[in-house]
């Protein structure tokens, strides 16, 4: 299971309506290596600026991984993430992870970085296992 659900939020989706902000903190409990990545991205890109901010570094150990795809590979957990950061959240192999703000004026470089060739080029022999 990726999130622990709590049986109050649970109940909230058998009757059809869920609070965003109850899912996010659902997620930000239950994932907590892949929220401090993302959230410590926001707050690099609130500080430095620019057109995005990006990890290089992977996990240090495969349950760090595993919530890191976990929550980028779930397009209602992502969205929520992009919706309740304010960015756009773009992911390459297994912890290369950018965000990027709002801002149309950065469309290109999001592109660029999730384009064919940017995958390609993001490749190394020390994350074929990844």
């Amino acid at each position: 299971m990726s999130l622990d659900v709590s049986p109050a939020l649970l109940e909230q989706a058998e009757r059809g309506e869920v609070d965003e902000a109850d899912f996010v903190d659902c997620v930000r409990t239950s994932l907590p290596f892949a929220w401090e990545m993302i959230s410590s991205l926001v707050a690099q890109l609130k500080v430095d600026g620019g057109q995005f901010a990006d990890n290089q570094t992977p996990p240090p150990d495969e349950q760090a991984r595993g919530q890191l795809l976990r929550a980028l590979a779930s397009d209602a957990i992502r969205g929520a993430l992009q919706r309740h950061f304010g960015v756009r959240i773009a992911f390459q192999n297994c912890h290369r992870v950018a965000v990027f703000p709002l801002d149309a004026s950065v469309d290109d470089r999001l592109a660029k970085f999730t384009s064919v060739r940017g995958q390609l080029l993001n490749q190394s022999p020390e994350l074929r296992d990844c």
